[in-house]
Parts: C-alpha cells; sequence; structure tokens
C-alpha cells in the first residue's frame, strides 16, 4: 500500500486535515450573488499548507461551470499571463474571436479580419471581462507566493480598476506575512490594506490525533504522543506521518530524521529570512526554561520597549504565539532545538 503522506510542498497529499471553516468562508463569499468581497490573501509561515489550500478552493471552482478559474505565475508578467489565459480559455475564444477581439499586437492570439487590434492590455482585458459578465460568467485568479514585485503591483492596480467597474472578477493569493504585508502596505494599493487575510494557525490536535489513530491504529496515549510532537504544523504531520509509516507505525525510532527533515526542508529557510536582532530573540526564547517574557528580557538584557517590537514580528511571521499572558512560545516543533543549534 502507497504511503498516505507527502513530502513534498504544495501537493494535496492521499491524507490531509482540511481546514473547513476558512475554506468555506472563500468559497461562500466568492459564490454569493452579490459581489461584495473580490480578494482573500492567504498567509502563514512555510509548511502551513497555503498551497494546498489554495488548490482545494481553484478546484471546487474548477468544477463550477459559471466559473473561469486562472492560475498565474507569480514571476512572469502577470496582466499579459492573465489577458493570454483569458483569450486561450475553453469555451471563451470563439466568444472573443466572434466579437473581433484581437489582441494579436499584443502578442496574444492571431490578426481577425476587419477587426481594430487592441494596443493597450487593459483595454482589451476590459473587453474580454464584459463578454464574460454577459455570458453570467465568473473569473477566478489565483496567484500563489505572491511576491511585491513591479509585475504584482500593476496587477493589483489594474485588478482594482476592474472590481470598480463592476466586472466579475476575484482574487485569491498566498504569500508569507513579510511579502503580504509588503503588499498591502504599497501606498497606491490601499484596497488590498482592506482585503481579508486568512491567517493559517496550526491544525486542531484533536484532528490530527485522530487521523494518526485512524492510519496506524494506536491507542489514545500514543496517537495523542504523535500530535503533540507536531504542534499541528501540516508539514510536521505530513513528515512524521511519512517516517512513521516507512517504519510501520514506531514513531518513536524516527525522531532524529523527523528533526533532519523539519530543519532541512523548512527551517533553515526561514532562519535565513530572520535579522541577527530577530535571531537573538529566538535564542532567548529557546534558553528560557517556560517562555516566561520577563525571563527571556532577563537573558537577553532587553527592556519592555526593546522585546516587544521584535515579539510582535515573530507573531506576525507565524513563529510565536503570544496567547497566554506574559509567556511566548514558538509554534514549531522542535524549533528550540534548532535555534539553540543555529545561533
Amino acid at each position: 500500500m502507497q504511503n498516505p503522506f507527502t513530502l513534498v510542498f504544495g501537493k494535496s497529499p492521499f491524507e490531509s486535515i482540511a481546514r473547513l471553516a476558512q475554506t468555506n468562508e472563500i468559497i461562500d463569499s466568492f459564490s454569493a450573488e452579490m459581489m461584495n468581497q473580490q480578494i482573500y490573501m492567504i498567509t502563514g509561515v512555510r509548511g502551513t499548507g497555503k498551497t494546498v489550500m489554495l488548490n482545494d478552493i481553484a478546484r471546487y471552482f474548477s468544477a463550477e461551470k459559471e466559473w473561469i478559474v486562472l492560475e498565474l505565475n507569480p514571476d512572469r508578467n502577470l496582466l499579459e499571463s492573465f489577458a493570454a489565459k483569458l483569450y486561450d480559455y475553453k469555451d471563451m475564444k470563439d466568444l472573443f474571436m466572434k466579437a473581433k477581439i484581437d489582441l494579436s499586437v499584443l502578442g496574444i492570439g492571431v490578426s481577425i479580419e476587419k477587426a481594430e487590434p487592441f494596443f493597450d492590455i487593459e483595454n482589451a482585458i476590459e473587453a474580454m471581462l464584459e463578454i464574460v459578465k454577459k455570458k453570467n460568467k465568473r473569473v477566478l485568479v489565483t496567484i500563489d507566493e505572491a511576491t511585491s514585485n513591479v509585475s504584482m503591483k500593476v496587477f493589483a492596480s489594474s485588478f482594482q480598476l476592474f472590481v470598480r467597474r463592476e466586472f466579475p472578477l476575484f482574487l485569491l493569493m498566498t504569500g508569507l506575512f513579510e511579502n503580504i504585508d509588503a503588499l498591502q502596505n504599497e501606498k497606491n494599493l490601499t484596497f488590498l490594506y482592506r482585503a481579508p487575510k486568512v491567517k493559517l494557525n496550526p491544525l486542531d490536535k484533536g484532528a490530527v490525533k485522530a487521523k494518526y489513530q485512524e492510519i496506524f491504529s494506536l491507542d489514545d496515549e500514543k496517537s495523542l504522543e504523535m500530535a503533540d510532537l507536531t504542534k499541528g504544523y501540516p508539514f510536521a504531520f505530513q513528515v512524521l506521518g511519512y517516517l512513521t509509516w516507512q517504519k510501520n507505525g514506531d514513531y518513536k525510532s524516527v525522531m532524529n530524521e523527523y528533526r533532519q527533515y523539519l530543519s532541512e526542508y523548512v527551517y533553515d529557510k526561514i532562519w535565513s529570512e530572520l535579522s541577527n536582532k530577530d535571531r537573538k530573540i529566538c535564542y532567548g526564547i529557546a534558553k528560557s526554561s517556560d517562555g516566561k517574557i520577563k525571563e527571556i528580557r532577563n537573558v537577553l538584557s532587553l527592556k519592555t520597549n526593546e522585546f516587544n517590537p521584535y515579539r510582535d514580528r515573530l507573531k506576525k511571521r507565524g513563529l510565536i504565539d503570544t496567547e497566554e499572558r506574559g509567556f511566548v512560545h514558538f509554534t514549531l516543533p522542535e524549533f528550540e532545538q534548532y535555534v539553540l543549534i543555529h545561533y
């Protein structure tokens, strides 16, 4: 029997734990008759399942006949890619050509006899969206791992215009907190600042426990111990499950390999993106016995006003949990050990 878990980022595994509430929030909002919300941004630390959630939503709408779903590559010219993919979309291309929408000057499609070619890509997209609207269809654009580059800013500005003109256009993006934050803080993209963010928090421990118990036929104690080892971190859920499957359910024997996979696949990258001061704060948290903020500040010789900005930044990145007043804890499993080794 095939291993039901996967180590490949973005790939929907055979065994996963759906985020039903957050997924349904987006689906219901986009499906509403009145277009009140046309953009959502999914954010979270690496390995929290952003891409899987985006793919699940895209797959849902792809199965609906009134929807056109277009996946764009954030490393290409987004506006050009959008125009080209919409123009070539099945069941729509003939309608665009019949309406004499000629995009050949823009490098899209072929020249149409007795048609005035479009020289401006925004005008071309608007002409296509007019036809989409008349056919009572909706367009969903998905962008995975969006970054604040020039192409993204241009696309977002154009998207804002299309929304103002009440075209049935929707946008679903994923991105790391720092990339989404940079986009939202662009002074010319204020509508993005108001767009809802879906932050992917840890999976429900009870759901993780139940899934491990079902797959490995473990008792309550052992399945709960496995769940605790993941801290609800989706990639850790997959890694521990994958390795345990290979060892016929002996999860205790895979701990060294489990830590190595987390380090090499995720933590090395996260660590490389932190500033020296961020790393210092992480070290203080890792050195503390129980995560008490006062103890951490004493270890680092920091005053409250010096510590708080970095605490807030690590929280926004999804690396620490601050729900317990006066305490902070890492959200990622085995991250304390990683920090102590690499600082």
